[in-house]
């Protein structure tokens, strides 16, 4: 069974349980990849199969990556990664879709942050800020970063301004709350990282366990 499946992120919704319980979700469309390359242990000292999302006009692929997809007999794909395959025989050419996985099934989403731009550390780490009264003159500034003539220097990794957000983030242990394979749909609970459009992993937890979907 492959470990994984690209997908985009379309928005986040809210459901019911069947106690009326409100659930909010993630909705998002987890394929359907193609298979590009199957790499085993024999050949390539390891299981794993590469696939690809989101075909992509021929006239954008470089010539090198338009042999690599003819030779799988797969259109132009935007987006190519490699996840492991313990089980299963995958072969070049075949198709995966959101029902590798199953209701409550425990998975890790990947995604990337929205960027926020340079901010400074009231937004980027919670600072507290400074006296906004009595003449002070630094409200939103950091204060103190370093000592004076002994060791004279700012040591590394003190919390500064900079930029915030654009960045690889793990959402671990998600529940499946339901999957659509006939429209390429996987609702999870709770929100995901990145912006709608965004692109995201959705990989087996290696942490988690079943659990029930009304949980």
């Amino acid at each position: 069974m492959i470990e994984g499946i690209i997908g985009k992120k379309l928005g986040m919704t809210e459901l019911f349980t069947d106690n009326g319980t409100a659930v909010v979700a993630t909705v998002i469309e987890a394929g359907p990849c193609y298979v590009l390359q199957k790499k085993t242990s024999e050949k390539d000292g390891y299981d794993a199969v590469q696939i690809g999302f989101e075909e992509l006009k021929p006239q954008r692929v470089a010539k090198p990556m338009m042999g690599h997809f003819k030779k799988a007999g797969v259109a132009p794909q935007r987006h190519v990664m490699e996840f492991a395959a313990s089980e299963g025989d995958y072969n070049p050419g075949d198709e995966i879709t959101a029902d590798i996985f199953q209701e409550g099934e425990a998975v890790d989403v990947v995604g990337t942050s929205k960027g926020k731009g340079f901010s400074g550390v009231m937004k980027k780490h919670n600072f507290r800020g400074q006296p906004a009264s009595h003449g002070g003159m630094a409200h939103r500034r950091p204060g103190s970063i370093g000592q004076a003539s002994y060791p004279a220097k700012v040591w590394k990794g003190i919390k500064m301004p900079g930029r915030l957000g654009n960045e690889r983030v793990t959402v671990r242990n998600v529940s499946v709350y339901k999957v659509d394979a006939e429209n390429n749909l996987i609702i999870v609970k709770g929100s995901v990282p990145g912006p709608k459009g965004g692109l995201v992993i959705i990989k087996r937890s290696t942490k988690g366990s079943v659990e029930s979907a009304a949980a």
